[in-house]
């Protein structure tokens, strides 16, 4: 009964995170800060959110195939959000679009030779 709480709070907990995140793209004001909200605030939405189905899985379901699916899900997003993230934000940056602000460091000027 406990590990159920357990899960239920943690899937709440990546529920908000995602809601944060969903506010977060539409209160931001560069693409590059919408970009930011969403990748990281959607990535620990998703950390709290699989960690409670695993434990789900694992305790109340009794199974390990679905923790194994799940786990490696999990893995998945956690490595390739991030990365797809940085790679958008550089492709974004290469075409030209800039933050309104000007940067304080600009690596992505650096790597273009700009």
């Amino acid at each position: 009964m406990a590990v159920r709480i357990i899960a239920d709070v943690l899937i709440l907990i990546g529920a908000l995170f995602a809601t944060a995140g969903t506010i977060g793209i539409l209160k931001m004001p560069d693409a590059f800060s919408r970009m930011q909200a969403s990748t990281c605030v959607s990535t620990l939405g998703m950390l709290g959110a699989m960690l409670g189905a695993l434990l789900y899985a694992i305790f109340v379901m009794g199974s390990a195939s679905a923790a194994v699916k799940i786990a490696l899900i999990a893995l998945l997003i956690f490595v390739t959000n991030p990365l797809g993230s940085h790679a958008i934000a550089k492709g974004a940056y290469r075409h030209g679009i800039r933050p309104d602000k000007p940067m304080e460091v600009d690596d992505f000027g650096r790597d273009f030779d700009e």
